[in-house]
């Protein structure tokens, strides 16, 4: 029995992505192709699902006016809000360039337990669209729908009025070809962890409005087991490590513009360089791939083969900035880049927004790949904020920073 796994290939892998041009190492992936940059499996947990951040290339971890989707970027966000309870649901069609029925959805909500605390929970839930089997003959052999879900609950405690801290559990599952005739997959399933952190504070004339504000934000996401399909592998999750910072403008009280900058590291094993001796398989440069679990992934800063400079190529850089005028309209842009030897994405985005009451709101994106070519060329997101109670809340009174008057 044959299958055709492009369309599983290109969905669970293109994020990460599979497109390299350049390669310093190899990995094998679940179709046996070999692929330069360090991979994992289930990369759907880092994909970008809201509108607003990916509008500003994909920037988040430290951005203010925190909504629901803060589960997804830093939860530890939420304490911060200025609404007691939210939620939001994201729509994305995927790859829909090259396939017309992938697509990935985000359903989230958080609610605000007294002054300090909050709690909160999220469903991420990617379909691959559907797959043809054939037999060794070409005959049809039926269909399998791809799919892979997360389910993630949150918990966040404010530590002093500025900083806080979050933590994310998640139960995740991929389903790439289950039951369907002969093909020999299981549904592959493991738990992770997310740690947080948030800083912010601000200096701003009360009369005027006129002011800076500045945040600090980091998440290490997806800390958990590695995944197995039903065979002897076992594949890596996207652990991952996000930096990130922020700067608020307020020109007065209706006017503002946010500049946003994220440093993301892949903290999976970068595969080693090989060569065959005696028919052996011999590790050149870097590391085995296949060790200790906390020392794969902790080591990841220091296995790449070509050292340091290459290990420095392995982050990403996400920047952005919006203006919103009295926190109703916003106009967003922004730019994601990474190096062309660990896949070489890069693309400019671009959004708006639009709040309404602080009750409801709705986000859009879209992405302008800098290539002609590239697979996520005119993706788009949208979201739909719905905030169930206003100022005045929960814990409202607190939730101001500690500021200075310019005065």
């Amino acid at each position: 029995m044959k299958r055709n796994f492009s369309r599983v290939l290109l969905g669970v892998c293109s994020f990460i992505p599979l497109f390299a041009t350049a390669q310093s190492s190899q990995i094998t992936t679940l179709s046996g192709q070999t692929l330069g940059i360090p991979t994992a499996a289930v990369p759907f947990l880092n994909f970008t699902p809201d509108a607003r951040s990916g509008a500003l290339g994909e920037a988040g971890v430290a951005l203010g006016d925190p909504d629901a989707n803060a589960i997804f970027w830093n939860p530890s966000k939420l304490v911060f809000a200025r609404q007691d309870k939210g939620a939001s649901i994201s729509y994305t069609p995927w790859l829909r360039e090259l396939i017309g029925d992938m697509y990935y959805t985000y359903l989230t909500g958080y609610s605000k337990v007294g002054k300090n605390s909050v709690i909160g929970g999220s469903l991420t839930y990617f379909d691959l669209g559907t797959v043809n089997f054939t037999t060794a003959t070409g005959v049809a052999a039926g269909t399998f729908n791809s799919r892979e879900y997360a389910v993630t609950a949150s918990f966040v405690q404010r530590l002093s009025q500025n900083f806080s801290l979050g933590v994310d559990l998640k139960y995740l599952n991929s389903n790439l070809a289950s039951g369907a005739v002969n093909v020999g997959l299981k549904p592959g399933a493991t738990a992770a962890a997310d740690i947080s952190a948030f800083y912010r504070n601000e200096v701003r004339d009360n009369a005027t409005g006129k002011g800076l504000g500045w945040a600090f934000g980091g998440m290490l996401s997806n800390l958990g087991g590695r995944i197995n399909y039903g065979g002897n592998e076992r594949y890596y999750i996207p652990t991952n490590l996000r930096l990130g910072t922020s700067l608020t403008y307020y020109a007065d009280q209706y006017n503002k513009f946010n500049f946003v900058v994220d440093v993301n590291k892949l903290m999976v094993p970068t595969p080693p360089s090989t060569t065959l001796v005696n028919g052996q398989t011999v590790i050149t440069a870097g590391k085995d791939p296949n060790r200790n679990y906390f020392s794969a992934v902790f080591g990841s800063f220091t296995d790449a083969p070509g050292g340091f400079s290459e290990e420095l190529k392995e982050f990403t850089i996400s920047t952005g900035a919006e203006y919103w005028y009295n926190d109703q309209f916003a106009v967003r842009a922004g730019y994601f880049g990474e190096s062309n030897t660990k896949g070489g994405r890069k693309y400019f985005t671009s959004g708006i927004g639009l709040r309404l009451q602080q009750r409801f709101g709705v986000d859009f994106s879209y992405l302008l790949p800098v290539k002609q070519g590239n697979p996520l060329a005119n993706t788009f997101r949208v979201s739909l904020i719905l905030n169930f109670s206003g100022n005045g809340g929960i814990g409202a009174e607190d939730d101001e920073p500690v500021s200075e008057d310019l005065n």
